[in-house]
């Protein structure tokens, strides 16, 4: 959906008094891990948005060389035929602070492995009286890792 669709929805279930959640990410690679953190994500409210990092936001952040692997229309596409996820959002800026400062979610939600001072938008959700969930990410599984297996697999395959 588009920002302007986005904040309309949020607008609407708002509303009709249901909880918004809120997440964002690259999800460039998906993979068992994310769905169970999105599961998560999406049990802690009635609609769970998720923002996804623009193709150039994530080159801004250098995660790695030569990422993302998909596009952000293929990786939005991906999120947004999932059960759990109600809407999915692409947002160009280095972080999320402005989609969130936008949606004003009920409830913001990151992996445990960001800091609580380091989570982006926490200042906008607390403010209003929302909460922020910091979920356990599942072992054993991430993206950087599935590439450099794929990677390493497929240059043996080579030779």
């Amino acid at each position: 959906m588009t920002r302007s669709e986005i904040v309309a929805l949020v607008e609407r279930v708002r509303g009709e008094g249901r909880t918004i959640v809120f997440t964002n990410g690259v999800f460039d690679i998906l993979h068992p891990g994310h769905i169970r953190y999105l599961s998560e994500a999406r049990a802690l409210g009635d609609l769970l948005i998720v923002g996804v990092n623009s193709d150039r936001s994530v080159k801004a952040l250098a995660k790695a060389p030569g990422r993302p692997i998909n596009s952000e229309q293929d990786r939005a596409e991906v999120l947004a035929a999932l059960a759990v996820v109600d809407a999915v959002v692409i947002f160009d800026e280095a972080t999320p602070h402005e989609i969130i400062s936008a949606l004003q979610p009920d409830v913001l939600v990151k992996g445990a492995d960001w800091g609580e001072n380091a989570i982006v938008g926490r200042d906008i959700v607390e403010a209003r009286g929302g909460r922020v969930v910091r979920i356990t990410l599942a072992e054993g599984y991430s993206t950087t890792r599935l590439i450099e297996r794929i990677r390493t697999e497929g240059s043996k395959g080579s030779n």
